[in-house]
């Protein structure tokens, strides 16, 4: 019996943190449904047949008055050390693009960078055993089209935030513009010095 009280407190509890409808408020009172084995519908979806939804979420979108930042391209190329996590990473972001609905343009593979390095094999300066290490350099370039400077802000924190470790991300952003005031006129419109009234 108190096992049940406890979970009569609760539902109430529960059903004024969620607003839910009146009829149910008084089954909850009653404590008919949860007696007979039945809970009573506490999601707001559930409730609908009610007529009666409150919603408590308030909008969260904030409205300025300049506009947003148009991008022509956003490339993202990724570098790293190992090929297979790259392929793995490109498919992610590519993914992660398309569920955004954000047109990819291109995804390319730059030829890689090799470094060599020859040194002493030995500890001693006079040996002539010498032994070559390399570095590869894999890169994988994915362009973005048409995006937004919200939308490429999200995408670029989610993409970074889920960078792999050794790989290094670098972003070109290419913006479109407005033509400013002064360059409007063009400049064969605008007489010579020579020809202009002295003042």
């Amino acid at each position: 019996m108190a096992v049940s009280a406890c979970f009569a407190r609760t539902l109430r509890a529960l059903s004024v943190t969620l607003r839910v409808s009146p009829q149910v408020a008084r089954q909850l009172n009653a404590g008919s449904s949860y007696r007979s084995g039945r809970l009573p519908c506490l999601t707001p979806s559930a409730c609908v047949h009610t007529g009666i939804i409150h919603c408590t979420n308030t909008p969260n979108i904030t409205v300025t008055d300049e506009p947003d930042a148009l991008y022509q391209t956003v490339d993202v190329l990724v570098k790293g050390h190992d090929r297979a996590v790259l392929d793995s990473y490109e498919f992610f972001a590519t993914l992660a693009a398309q569920e955004l609905g954000i047109p990819v343009r291109k995804v390319s593979e730059p030829k890689k960078k090799i470094e060599r390095m020859t040194l002493l094999k030995s500890v001693h300066i006079f040996k002539k055993h010498r032994v070559q290490y390399e570095m590869r350099t894999h890169y994988r370039c994915i362009q973005l089209a048409h995006v937004t400077g919200s939308t490429a802000q999200a995408y670029l924190e989610y993409v970074q935030r889920n960078l792999p470790e050794g790989v290094a991300m670098e972003v070109t952003k290419t913006e479109l513009v407005k033509i400013p005031e002064h360059i409007l006129k063009p400049m064969w419109d605008i007489p010579p010095l020579e020809e202009q009234p002295s003042q």
